[in-house]
């Protein structure tokens, strides 16, 4: 069944993008800027979307796109699924990271039709790995508490090794290239070579 009244949205763009050696966030697969793409894809799902940035991005993010600023207490993703959980607390977090390119409505509706919110998130996962991804997710406030507890003694500031070893309800895509993300750019190429070819 739906439930998007109690979901806010969340497009990770805040990371470094090293390997890519261009803003992730900002590559066009739809004619945009995929972070904007994103959240235009989130919106009729959630009750508000938002940006996850870094502070020195917000200059270049347009205005009428809300953001969260990274608070900057925790190391990689968990940087910004604390960030936005610190700045509401008692909302679930529909999360997808900005360098998914075949992540659409289509693809998140589907997760948020399969949503158990009575789990710490609910993930997709491959059929590959059959591993959560916790950056194309829905995390309950209950999993993002406990997350942050984590966060004080762990060895590890991964959220996949996190939600492996809690409660996390797995959702299998239709396809595995859902979950299919450009790090390099040779890959972004590739990518686009099949975006187009559909």
């Amino acid at each position: 069944m739906f439930q998007g009244n109690d979901i806010m949205g969340l497009v990770l763009a805040g990371g470094q993008s090293r390997r890519m050696g261009t803003d992730k966030g900002k590559l066009k697969y739809h004619n945009k800027p995929q972070r904007e793409y994103l959240y235009d894809q989130m919106k009729p799902l959630c009750s508000r979307v938002f940006l996850s940035i870094r502070p020195e991005q917000q200059t270049e993010i347009p205005r009428e796109l809300d953001c969260i600023v990274d608070e900057n207490q925790y190391k990689g993703p968990f940087n910004g699924l604390l960030s936005a959980h610190h700045a509401f607390p008692e909302v679930a977090w529909l999360v997808v990271a900005c360098d998914l390119p075949f992540v659409n409505q289509k693809v998140l509706k589907y997760l948020v039709d399969r949503r158990d919110p009575t789990a710490m998130a609910t993930a997709f996962a491959t059929h590959k790995t059959k591993l959560p991804e916790p950056l194309a997710a829905i995390w309950e406030p209950r999993g993002l508490k406990t997350a942050e507890s984590y966060m004080q003694t762990a060895q590890s500031s991964c959220p996949r090794k996190f939600l492996i070893n809690e409660d996390t309800f797995l959702v299998f895509p239709e396809d595995d290239l859902w979950l299919a993300n450009a790090n390099e750019p040779e890959e972004y190429e590739n990518i686009l070579t099949e975006l187009n070819s559909k």
